[in-house]
């Protein structure tokens, strides 16, 4: 089975247009097109339905997906295992990181890898962390920088880097704001803003609110930090924000026994075999963090 067909068949999949994975695999759409045509006779059955503007995969193309995405995965895990490790630091690294981490905490990174690998070509992606793990999960990205999951899992290895405590947080006009000391319970007066659900970080504010989770106001949530600053600051309720993102327009409102705590690093998954670039990814974040 042709490699580059299934990489064009998994792109359209993923993308769901075949303009979208033309650009994604740097072909044209005709290319994509007769790539898709010529596996799908290959397969003898149809992998999409084209219904309208829109294309949608059949159960044969679903079922083939998967293991598409493992064969595609496992074929360039193979080729970064072939050159030696002591080899030259070139080539692509597919990477992903997280707005807040690649806001506030690798723009020095960055700058520092780049100066010292020029050859390496960094494919970086933003995402939210739970999407990136995800895609470090599905072999689609070599390894993350991102809010590391709270709990374990089989297939990812996690890496702490950097410690970011978060607090409760008010505009300087919000109630709370003059009061120096309270409880739990009165945050359940004012309505909260926090990050989305199914974040990690949501799920580490609720996990260290735990008596009180089922009964807060969640009025509005986002996934962007810097808007959880913004609506906070201009009064529209209480949330949680890193300390390095606390200003003069916010007031940390201290909660007895109350003590919220993430971890920022890398996420890698645990069977895959890291590219010269990305080890040495790995190493400039621990030398610029040491």
């Amino acid at each position: 089975m042709d490699f580059e067909a299934l990489r064009a068949f998994v792109a359209v999949a993923e993308t769901g247009s075949f303009s979208r994975a033309a650009a994604q695999i740097y072909l044209t759409q005709p290319a994509v097109s007769k790539r898709i045509g010529t596996l799908e006779g290959e397969l003898g059955t149809r992998l999409f339905d084209r219904i309208g503007r829109g294309i949608h995969l059949t159960e044969a193309g679903r079922t083939l997906l998967v293991r598409a995405q493992t064969i595609l995965s496992q074929v360039e895990d193979a080729k970064r295992s072939l050159p030696a490790q002591s080899g030259p630091v070139r080539g692509t690294l597919s990477m992903a990181t997280s707005h807040h981490a690649g806001l506030h905490r690798l723009p020095a990174v960055l700058k520092r890898f780049h100066e010292a690998y020029p050859e390496v070509s960094l494919d970086l992606h933003f995402m939210d962390s739970e999407v990136a793990c995800t895609a470090i999960q599905q072999g689609q990205l070599e390894l993350a920088v991102v809010t590391l999951p709270p709990r374990d899992y089989s297939n990812i290895e996690r890496v702490p880097v950097w410690d970011d405590p978060l607090e409760i947080v008010v505009g300087r006009s919000h109630p709370l704001a003059r009061r120096t000391r309270i409880k739990p319970n009165n945050l359940v007066e004012y309505p909260a803003i926090l990050p989305g659900p199914g974040t990690y970080t949501r799920e580490i504010v609720l996990a260290a609110l735990a008596p009180i989770r089922h009964e807060l106001n969640v009025a509005m949530s986002t996934n962007y930090l810097e808007v959880l600053r913004m609506l906070a600051a201009i009064g529209l309720g209480w949330s949680a924000l890193p300390r390095t993102m606390i200003d003069d327009e916010l007031k940390v409102v201290h909660i007895d026994r109350v003590h919220i705590r993430r971890e920022l690093g890398i996420v890698l998954h645990r069977a895959r075999t890291l590219s010269n670039a990305g080890q040495a990814m790995i190493g400039t974040i621990k030398e610029e963090t040491s």
